[in-house]
């Protein structure tokens, strides 16, 4: 039985397992190893490259949570998927989206980074940031669409959105198309989502080197401000699925992992200083803090090599 295979801890996952179908763990096991086609395509899609502990610790238990949430209930509902970036999110999402089709529900996973503003009003929206990046933190995001074409959906079925694509303008990015789109269930994914303003100043317990600057400082407080007019997205996700590192700064490395390869398929990413600026932004731009309070429902905690070390539920 899979069950001997699975490293992390099984009791916290149980819990897990119950409030998403309410069976117990082995029943919930017996069920999706009877389910072969879908456990076959993984491995045959994938081969080696994906590891089992995410098959069994995070896209069966989101497939049970997308059928359940779909036979529960007659309205849409969107998912967020939070995790930082490198984290493996894409993969997932898109595996998650065959895989769904696979027990007959139609779901369409967007990112927060297709909202991204087009570029001519990213440059007003980005200007005088200390990193110089060219998108990425809160208030780089055309929030009043995003919230529009989400509704819209919810009313109508229909999902209209931009796509962005970040190999373009030699990696900074810019809006290349539109998606027109009839998912049952909705998941959207970012780096941030769920995050709101944090409750102290204190940066004593961030592990930055070297520690902010000034200028970083003062940034940081119009990024703070800028996450009240995330909270009409995240009022309208039904759950939050949260996939985090054991260390905050494993994302570094999962990062650069991701621009390489994007560098190697595609031909751009942030590679140098755009990269390094990019990494300093993403480990400054919020308080690393803020990512231990985020409302999630469910939390998986990951170790440097992105093997499950815990999946729950977030008490």
């Amino acid at each position: 039985m899979i069950i001997d295979n699975i490293k992390f801890p099984l009791d916290t996952f149980e819990k897990l397992i119950n409030d998403i179908s309410g069976c117990n763990l082995e029943e919930w096991i017996n069920f999706w190893e009877k389910e072969s086609e879908i456990i076959s395509f993984v491995h045959d899609y994938y081969g080696n490259n994906f590891k089992n502990d995410w098959l069994w610790g995070v896209v069966l238990p989101i497939l049970s949570d997308i059928y359940n949430l779909k036979n529960s209930s007659r309205e849409r509902k969107v998912i967020g998927l939070s995790a930082l970036p490198g984290t493996g999110k894409t993969t997932l999402g898109l595996l998650i989206e065959k895989l769904s089709l696979k027990i007959d529900i139609k779901v369409s996973v967007v990112s927060m980074d297709d909202f991204y503003l087009p570029s001519s009003e990213m440059h007003i929206a980005i200007k005088d940031n200390p990193w110089n990046v060219s998108r990425g933190f809160p208030g780089s995001h055309s929030i009043c669409l995003m919230e529009e074409k989400i509704l819209e959906w919810k009313n109508t079925g229909r999902f209209n959105h931009p796509v962005f694509d970040k190999s373009l303008r030699n990696g900074l990015g810019d809006r290349s198309s539109w998606n027109i789109d009839f998912p049952e269930i909705l998941i959207l994914e970012g780096w941030f989502l769920g995050v709101n303003q944090f409750s102290s100043n204190s940066i004593s317990k961030e592990k930055i080197t070297p520690p902010l600057y000034p200028q970083e400082i003062k940034y940081r407080s119009k990024i703070q401000y800028n996450l009240n007019n995330y909270l009409k997205i995240w009022k309208l996700i039904e759950k939050i699925w949260q996939i985090k590192p054991k260390e905050f700064s494993y994302m570094d490395l999962w990062k650069s992992d991701q621009e390489n390869e994007m560098l190697k398929t595609k031909g751009n990413a942030l590679v140098n200083n755009h990269l390094k600026n990019f990494l300093r932004m993403l480990s400054c731009s919020i308080p690393q803090e803020s990512f231990n309070e985020i409302n999630s429902q469910y939390l998986i905690t990951l170790n440097k090599n992105r093997e499950l070390i815990s999946a729950g539920l977030n008490i």
